[in-house]
């Protein structure tokens, strides 16, 4: 194979194909370029934007630290300035002055005395060494400190300390013994730590004033176990910006770079080996769309050894099983629509075979009598079925054919004919189904089987014989009473073994009475969750129309399974049939 079969970006059969095909495609490989590139873009900003973020968050947090241990050690060092019995002597002093116990005088004899004017030195030196903005020690009144909720927080008055030793750098914000100080509403949280635990905060006390961004280290100095006063180191952060700023450029010039070279690699490597072939690929996609699914030969010549060449190479499959899939879609959509006139011919036969016309003796005023069937399919296996035997006998059937679709709909139609046929030469109900089930046994290679109920009702008197073959139990409602279950022992199915016995059960109905039997498409009805519609329910609805007519009684309960199913397909045949029982009218 040649050269210019193996590169992608040459794969033509042609040079003047190649030149026509690149003049015809610049434009889609523009917008291919455009997006790789700002791919590369977004990557390398995320790139940056990740970097700077991590590295100015732990730049920040090393500064923080930095700063904070200072002020700690040097509030540490502060009380080697002074004695605790001198300390605890100034903090009595002031406050006595407040409370009007001592004059002015007692506060002038400390601030002269030498054990004061010495601290005082020795902080006010240390402040300098250290570069400090403040240096103070002080006295905190704790109940001045509570009312904090009854004062607004830019209140002139409320003053929660007092100082005792204050270096501040500007001599002008220098607060003398035992005068009055403000404190800023967020260090309240940090002092009543203090108070209450008598050790330093554990959370940074870090804020913005006339002097910049500063850190303040609070030590308290405790007697006898009670803080007796505080010691307040005031760190200016001056670097913490300016180095912070230079880290960030710093950051972002090699992730600027970073970023160019990735955009530069990316891109060759994206023209060269993925945008030329993928436009060949998409253009001679286009072009078997636009000219009656016409095959590219191009699209074998694509070898980049990659998911590409499977792409090219799959495409051409596809053009190829498309061009057949159409030609055997042309034959199967026939066949279909040919299935599908029959199932709706199979439908409409079912549908005949089926009584529809209500009510359907009119000139018997003995009883009402109402049934519908709703298939889950085209066709279904349930059926329903009465007859007159005789002048005095109405037969009633009810039964589902296990399985569904045409095969269970044509074993319903040799159910139904042999048990209509032999209850019309009489017999009781037993006798009919242990004919019909001999007769369905014989040649059922399928292995389907029929749950019956049939019942045979004497008109005149409303007495009644019944057998049930595994089907569902049927409901009563008597005159002046709620519909109830009729529950007794099932015999076996039809088609499931020869010669089974079926077991009778003789039942009378009133005048009033009402009969409904059903399939078991009613309650076991199932909905988007799972849950299925259930006997009880369906006692429940029966019971809240137990006055209604025999139609709308049967309606009734289908519009509530279908609101109870909701949007889940139907899961089975949905038959029901109704009779209400007026008596001999004749009497």
């Amino acid at each position: 194979m040649t050269e210019e079969k193996t590169n992608a970006a040459e794969a033509t059969p042609t040079e003047a194909d190649s030149i026509s095909d690149a003049v015809r495609l610049s434009g889609k490989k523009r917008k291919l370029y455009v997006r790789f590139i700002f791919i590369f873009l977004t990557i390398g900003i995320l790139i940056y934007l990740t970097t700077a973020a991590i590295g100015a968050f732990r730049f920040y947090t090393s500064i923080v630290n930095y700063y904070e241990m200072i002020a700690y050690d040097a509030a540490n060092a502060t009380f080697g300035y002074f004695s605790k019995s001198d300390m605890s002597e100034w903090v009595d002093t002031m406050n006595a002055f407040y409370d009007g116990k001592v004059g002015k005088e007692a506060l002038t004899a400390v601030s002269e005395s030498e054990s004061y004017k010495s601290a005082e030195e020795l902080i006010q030196n240390l402040r300098e060494s250290i570069d400090a903005n403040d240096i103070y020690v002080f006295y905190l009144d704790e109940t001045t400190m509570r009312q904090y909720d009854d004062v607004t927080s830019d209140s002139k008055t409320w003053k929660p300390f007092r100082y005792i030793i204050d270096t501040n750098s500007d001599e002008k914000l220098i607060y003398h013994y035992g005068e009055d100080g403000s404190m800023l509403p967020k260090f309240i949280p940090a002092f009543e730590e203090i108070l209450s635990t008598g050790k330093r905060s554990k959370t940074h006390i870090i804020y913005s004033s006339d002097f910049g961004f500063n850190i303040t280290g609070i030590e308290p100095i405790t007697k006898d176990g009670k803080v007796i006063a505080l010691v307040a180191v005031e760190m200016p952060m001056r670097e913490l910006y300016s180095d912070l700023v230079s880290f960030i450029l710093r950051t972002s010039l090699g992730a600027l770079l970073a970023t160019i070279i990735l955009i530069a690699i990316g891109t060759y490597t994206v023209i060269k080996r993925i945008i030329n072939p993928i436009s060949i690929v998409s253009n001679d996609a286009q072009v078997f769309v636009d000219n009656e699914n016409k095959i590219s030969e191009r699209l074998g010549y694509i070898k980049t050894g990659d998911e590409i060449e499977t792409l090219s190479q799959s495409l051409l499959k596809m053009q190829i099983g498309i061009n057949e899939y159409i030609k055997d879609l042309t034959v199967v959509t026939a066949e279909k629509e040919r299935i599908g006139t029959e199932l709706n011919v199979a439908t409409k036969i079912q549908a005949d075979m089926l009584p529809r016309i209500f009510p359907p003796f009119p000139d018997k005023k003995e009883f009402d009598l109402f049934a519908s069937m709703d298939p889950a399919k085209e066709v279904g296996g349930d059926f329903y079925d009465f007859f007159l035997i005789d002048e005095n006998h109405l037969g009633l059937v009810i039964a589902d054919v296990s399985g569904k679709g045409v095969p269970a709909a044509l074993f319903m139609v040799i159910a139904k004919t042999l048990i209509k046929n032999r209850a019309i030469v009489g017999g009781s109900p037993a006798e009919i189904l242990e004919y019909a089930n001999n007769q369905l046994c014989e040649g059922n290679d399928q292995e389907f089987f029929v749950t019956v109920w049939l019942g045979i009702l004497d008109i005149s008197t409303g007495k009644g014989v019944a057998a049930n073959a595994g089907h569902e139990h049927p409901v009563i409602k008597r005159a002046d009473g709620d519909f109830e279950l009729v529950v007794y022992r099932h015999s076996l199915a039809l088609a499931v073994m020869e010669d089974v016995p079926f077991q009778e059960h003789e039942f009378e109905l009133n005048p009033g009475d009402t009969l409904l039997v059903y399939t078991d498409g009613v309650p076991e009805a199932t909905n988007s969750n799972d849950g299925q519609y259930g006997t009880d329910r369906m006692l429940r609805l029966l019971n809240r129309n137990k006055n209604a007519s025999m139609d709308e009684l049967l309606k009734a309960l289908r519009k509530d399974v279908d609101i109870f199913v909701g949007n889940a397909p139907q899961f089975d045949d949905l038959t029901m049939l109704a009779l209400k029982y007026n008596g001999n009218t004749a009497e």
